[in-house]
């Protein structure tokens, strides 16, 4: 069965596009993290120093590891055209930069320990990143034209790992109140987002009829781990928003005092929020913009005092591949989905990308507005623990019912 999409978008042709789509996915990531990397340098100075937090990385790392991983996965990979048949664990090759391995793998260094290490300048960083990004080319290059999904598979994950630090790069500038001069490197327009002169009214909603749904990424093409193990599950009829809630909408529940109220929240949420603080209205949004970097909970109690409900992954995906007029691409958007395996689940090469993590996260569906193209797409799994506010997360809200999907 082929895999259903909103039009053949970046992340459709890099998913499931030929070689030379996945040529020109790579360099425009790398466009992008350059550019970011130029904007973070003007705005902190040669030292690029940050502060130590959890939501944080040394922005040198950050670079560095993007290169790292690339050339791990593709030019260091003896098993690189084996897809996810491919070894974890296999003898690599050498390093462009001697030394990598010890100061870039996610998985063996710990995040605290970023702050100490022995990192290389802005200028040796930049000329790694360019090495690697030759060497992966290179490798691509060579394939033929119509290579098969196995070939193209370690390519394709390094172009979306890239465009993933790409997007944390402005989420985390904006924990620091940077002022970066990002341009249209932060600009980034969903594939699910209507233009201005059809958006919905506020407070439209979206009448989605009962029916059998297949849950999951259908292929061919690439598929993250967490998104396999496609079923079907059936979902009964739903009322859910066109579009996400706005700050005009989240207004009102701060101004009915809604953070003070403890009747909206959940044990876990309300003792995040005395810790946290409520998010408020940014001075200068938009009224109609989609209200961003909101916890999990802050997204529940709203929806208990609205007398709604978040909806469920299998309703937002649902929505998104099947029902005009919804509109997404303007914010990370909360589910009521714990993060967990499909059924069959069987981790890829990357072991720390999904099985670490089930259980503990909550997924999030859609775009956010500094999330790159080639990652905006209706199956994409995204997941953050529900007390993160950085991220550039919103929500959509879904009717009550009566015995309703709870999936």
């Amino acid at each position: 069965m082929q895999e259903p999409s909103p039009g053949y978008s970046p992340a459709t042709r890099l998913r499931a596009g030929t070689r030379d789509d996945v040529l020109a996915a790579l360099r425009s990531v790398r466009a992008r993290t350059l550019a970011l990397a130029d904007a973070w340098q003007a705005a902190l100075g040669p030292a690029l120093a940050v502060p130590l937090r959890d939501e944080l990385n040394p922005p040198l790392w950050e670079w560095g590891h993007v290169a790292w991983f690339q050339e791990w996965w593709t030019g260091r990979s003896r098993q690189r055209g084996l897809g996810i048949a491919c070894d974890p664990v296999h003898a690599r090759g050498a390093s462009l930069l001697p030394g990598a391995d010890e100061l870039y793998d996610s998985s063996e260094v710990p995040h605290d320990a970023r702050w100490q290490l022995p990192l290389p300048g802005p200028g040796a960083t930049r000329a790694y990143l360019d090495a690697t990004l030759a060497q992966a080319l290179d490798l691509l290059a060579a394939l033929p034209p119509d290579a098969g999904d196995d070939a193209l598979y370690f390519f394709r994950l390094a172009a979306l790992h890239e465009a993933m630090h790409a997007e944390a790069a402005v989420y985390m500038a904006a924990t620091l109140d940077l002022d970066l001069d990002l341009g249209p490197a932060a600009t980034v327009q969903g594939p699910g987002q209507a233009d201005a002169q059809r958006l919905p009214p506020a407070g439209a909603e979206i009448e989605v009829p009962a029916q059998a749904f297949a849950l999951g990424w259908q292929g061919p093409g690439f598929a993250f781990d967490n998104e396999l193990g496609a079923h079907t599950v059936a979902l009964q009829a739903f009322r859910i928003d066109a579009a996400p809630v706005s700050w005009a909408a989240y207004a009102g529940f701060l101004a009915d005092g809604g953070p003070l109220d403890r009747r909206w929240w959940d044990e876990d949420g309300w003792a995040w929020l005395q810790r946290a603080g409520p998010r408020q209205v940014p001075p200068g949004a938009d009224p109609a913009a989609p209200a961003l970097r909101l916890s999990a909970w802050e997204a529940e109690a709203w929806c208990r005092w609205a007398g709604r409900r978040l909806p469920t992954e299998a309703e937002w995906e649902c929505a998104a591949l099947t029902a005009t007029g919804f509109r997404w691409g303007g914010a990370w958007e909360w589910t009521a989905s714990p993060f967990q395996p499909y059924p069959g689940f069987q981790p890829h090469p990357y072991r720390d990308y999904s099985q670490p993590w089930f259980g503990s996260r909550r997924v999030l569906r859609g775009a956010g507005p500094a999330t790159p193209p080639e990652i905006a797409h209706p199956r994409y799994r995204n997941f953050f623990e529900p007390r993160r506010n950085d991220v550039f997360a919103g929500f959509r809200s879904c009717a009550v019912a009566a015995g309703g999907n709870r999936l």
